[in-house]
Parts: C-alpha cells; sequence; structure tokens
C-alpha cells in the first residue's frame, strides 16, 4: 500500500540515499533515470536537504510502500507558481506507475497548498526521454534555458562540457 506524507528532519539520511540512488552510481543503472554517464558525485547531501525543510516555501513529499520509501520531490512555492525538483524514484521500481503516481501528489498538493497555476522544472537538456515523459504528462518545453551549475559540487561532477538545463512548464488552469 502506498502512503503520501512530507518529509521531516528525521527522513533526511533516507531522502539523501534515495535520490543519490535514483541519480548517481551503478545503483542508477537499475531504473531509467540515472545520470551516471554523464554526471559524478552526489546528487544532493544532508545540508540541502535541511535548507529546503527548514523553508516555509518548500516541501518534500515523500511516498512510502508498506512504510519504506520508495520515491520522493521536492517543491518549491514562488508567487503563483510552484518548482518541482529532486524527483526520485527507487531505481528498482522505476517503470512501475510510482512516478506518475507522486507526480500527481505534488501537482495536487501545490494546487491545494499553496493555491499554485502552474508548476516548472529543470531537467538536462539531453535527457530526452525524460522530457518526453513529462511533456506525456502535460509539461512543455518553454523555450528557455538555464546553464548548468558548474563547479558546484553539491549537484555532482560532470564528465561533460555540454550540459544545460530546460526549462518545462505545466499550466493549471
Amino acid at each position: 500500500m502506498l502512503t503520501y506524507r512530507q518529509g521531516s528532519s528525521s527522513d533526511i539520511d533516507k531522502i539523501v540515499t534515495l535520490v543519490d540512488s535514483a541519480y548517481r552510481g551503478d545503483s542508477s543503472r537499475a531504473g531509467w533515470t540515472t545520470e551516471a554517464d554523464f554526471i559524478d558525485g552526489q546528487r544532493t547531501d544532508r545540508q540541502e536537504i535541511i535548507e529546503i525543510l527548514e523553508r516555509s516555501d518548500s516541501a518534500i513529499l515523500l511516498c512510502e510502500a508498506d512504510g519504506q520509501l520508495v520515491a520522493t520531490v521536492q517543491l518549491n512555492k514562488s508567487g503563483d507558481s510552484a518548482y518541482l525538483g529532486m524527483f526520485a524514484v527507487d531505481p528498482q521500481r522505476q517503470a512501475m506507475g510510482l512516478g506518475l503516481k507522486l507526480l500527481n501528489q505534488a501537482e495536487n498538493f501545490v494546487q491545494t497548498e499553496w493555491s499554485s497555476k502552474c508548476m516548472r522544472m529543470l531537467v538536462i537538456s539531453i535527457r530526452e526521454e525524460l522530457i518526453s515523459w513529462y511533456q506525456r504528462h502535460g509539461y512543455q518545453k518553454v523555450g528557455k534555458t538555464k546553464p548548468f551549475p558548474y563547479g558546484e559540487e553539491r549537484f555532482g561532477l560532470p564528465k561533460r562540457d555540454d550540459l544545460v538545463l530546460e526549462i518545462l512548464k505545466k499550466n493549471f488552469i
């Protein structure tokens, strides 16, 4: 049985472990969201999760299966829009519909709790399969990109010098 709740300080280590396992290193290769071929190092750290949880305009939603953390997503409020980031599903449980269920929970949360009219996100532009997944669920490219945070080791160690972040958006109204 799946349950959803907001993360708290007691979840920090579990969140870091899950996010890193979904994006980086050999464990991430079991799923389809891996970035291991073009970014080494960590995806997040304890300090980043602490900072997110301490902010009044942020939340981390957790999805648990029988009490075990299986998916997580970061949400930030910005005016009448929200930002979705650090979306991670246990690599062993990817392609089973958990991501879509959590995405729906996240969209409901930002609309209900924050009255958000849209959701934005950043996706590494070479992640065409991931961008297509979001597009199938109502997100659109806005035609703008942001530079990848080269030199900020807390977001990983890029193996390529051509990474950029594609901005995606979904309007709710």
